[in-house]
């Protein structure tokens, strides 16, 4: 008598893993044709990275690795200390202290999580001039600028990790537990454990498939999120406190107070989090965090409830992202960019969140 197709404790049988299209087959391959053993490979994302880039990259690291292609971390910002467990097992890998002089002698780069030069800060100059194929992986609607090479870019994924994973799968590289807890770590953060509405059914049978490596989900969201610094949650306090509520509108911001990150021993990365308080107050469809990046430059992270695109209203101040996560950043005082910023964001929601002609 056959077995039968499901099994209590058992799995989809390999025939009926993810599928690729075509076309991602293609572009998938014209990556791998790029990547020659032997070379000196630069990964490398954007400014402040986050769990996606940096999971993207420790994953891609380690599917190279098992091809027998080295590949080092140059980033234009150092690694935040809650995301040091994936470099683990990976000593060495990590050259953002020296990713100038890394890029400078790089055969190939490849840019993760972003597509334009300008996301990547003080590093952006030397990508552009290594006169060197510069491969990009990305998930973001925002259109960008990037020296030529292999592209693969779909907005519609959950994540860049997500995109990682699929050109493993059509390449055939072997997918290790090691390489998993990077890419599960890229596409937990970006769907907020799975609860955004950038979470789909292919999302989750990525991250089924991931699981079945052998990680422990619990360890994972450990990992991540329950090693925060005392500091942490007091900043939360002391950005909460400044909330602001415009009910008519839908409207909500917080503000981080001057010198606070520094005052409490923390980073920007521990602000990861904060603008989904104002997001979950009931009625809001834009929620907005300012502070202040460096003398007379304030960033502005931006999150959106329902049909709402931030990355739309984002894009004449020079910023983008996501339909409901985007961000930018502007000079001048801190009075000055809220004023600008939030009148603008009312008129946005007077016309149902779409850029009125």
């Amino acid at each position: 008598m056959a077995a039968p197709f499901f099994q209590f404790g058992g799995y989809l049988p390999r025939a009926m893993k993810l599928p690729l299209s075509p076309s991602k087959t293609e572009a998938a391959r014209a990556i791998a044709e790029a990547l020659i053993p032997g070379q000196r490979v630069c990964l490398t994302t954007h400014v402040n990275p986050d769990g996606d880039g940096l999971g993207s990259e420790v994953g891609l690291l380690h599917l190279l690795k098992a091809q027998g292609i080295t590949a080092v971390v140059t980033n234009p910002s150092p690694t935040p200390p809650r995301f040091n467990f994936l470099f683990e097992d990976l000593p060495g890998a990590d050259k953002s202290r020296e990713a100038i002089k890394e890029l400078r002698r790089a055969d190939l780069i490849v840019v993760l999580d972003i597509a334009d030069l300008g996301r990547l800060g003080m590093l952006g100059e030397t990508v552009r001039d290594r006169g060197v194929p510069v491969v990009c992986i990305d998930h973001h609607v925002s259109p960008g600028e990037l020296p030529p090479g292999p592209r693969y870019v779909d907005p519609t994924a959950a994540a860049t990790g997500e995109l990682v994973f699929e050109i493993g799968r059509a390449n055939e590289w072997a997918l290790t537990k090691e390489a998993a807890r990077g890419l599960y770590t890229a596409i937990m953060t970006d769907t907020g454990s799975f609860r955004f509405s950038n979470t789909h059914p292919r999302t989750l049978r990525v991250a089924a498939e991931l699981l079945e490596t052998g990680l422990d989900p619990e360890r994972m969201y450990l990992d991540v999120y329950a090693n925060a610094p005392e500091g942490r949650p007091r900043l939360y306090g002391e950005a909460l406190q400044t909330l602001v509520v415009e009910p008519d509108v839908g409207l909500a911001w917080v503000t981080v107070p001057p010198g606070a990150l520094e005052r409490l021993g923390v980073s920007a990365d521990d602000l990861d989090g904060v603008v989904e308080f104002p997001r979950s107050i009931a009625g809001v469809r834009m929620a907005l965090l300012f502070r202040e990046i460096s003398a007379g430059r304030i960033k502005v992270s931006l999150r959106s409830v329902g049909d709402v695109d931030v990355a739309a209203f984002a894009r004449p101040f020079g910023g983008g992202g996501h339909t409901k996560a985007a961000g930018l950043s502007l000079e001048g005082a801190m009075g000055e960019v809220q004023a600008a910023v939030l009148e603008a964001a009312r008129r946005y929601l007077g016309g149902n969140g779409k850029h009125q002609e």
